[in-house]
């Protein structure tokens, strides 16, 4: 029998993507001309790419701008990124359990996964270019029990895949709308997360 899998999100959840990203936009504005606030850009990470390029880039132009974007990204993106505080044991702590972990994030996929083994985090699976309720299937579809997110979407998703969604305030929301949003348990980052387990064990069989 396949046992269960702790869900996680990738940017600012296990990862601290910022300084990737950032570089990523400065690289952007300097190939199309178009000035992107990366600063500004990186103080919001959750919702699709999409999104943010609308910001900045007009309709004609947004599908050549991720295009772009993403052939930039594995050459200035992997390398700045650096785990966040506690994610490792997060990880462990989830092993350790006999449980399994995957990642569900609205990044591409094969993107996380090139964070991943320039981290040297080894994860059972990775679902990509996904976000809000769209992460709910994914997370159904891999066994998922439990969803870690930084976002008030990731508790949409966990909302939606019926399963506890556990919040932690490295990312863009606030404990009291990532609560309002439908987290079961709200951590400061993933340090806390190992001694959180067991409870999250018994509340999702």
């Amino acid at each position: 029998m396949t046992p269960p899998a702790v869900g996680f999100d990738f940017d600012m959840t296990l990862a601290d993507t910022r300084p990737g990203i950032a570089a990523a936009y400065r690289e952007l504005t300097a190939v199309t001309g178009t000035y992107v606030d990366e600063q500004a850009a990186v103080s919001r990470l959750g919702p699709p790419l999409r999104v943010e390029l609308a910001n900045w880039f007009p309709p004609a132009e947004l599908e050549a701008a991720v295009t772009t974007y993403r052939e930039l990204y594995a050459a200035h993106a992997i390398e700045p990124t650096v785990l966040m505080p506690g994610a490792r044991a997060a990880v462990d702590a989830v092993r350790a359990a006999g449980w399994r972990v995957v990642v569900v994030t609205s990044k591409l996929g094969r993107l996380a996964e090139l964070h991943l083994s320039h981290l040297g985090l080894p994860v059972d699976a990775v679902a990509g270019d996904l976000f809000a309720e769209g992460k709910a299937t994914a997370l159904t579809a891999h066994g998922c029990a439990v969803y870690v997110g930084d976002h008030v979407a990731d508790m949409v998703a966990a909302r939606t895949a019926d399963v506890p969604g556990v919040a932690v305030t490295t990312g863009p929301c606030s404990a009291e709308e990532l609560s309002v949003a439908g987290a079961r348990l709200v951590l400061t980052d993933l340090r806390e997360f190992p001694a959180a387990l067991p409870g999250l064990v018994q509340l999702a069989l």
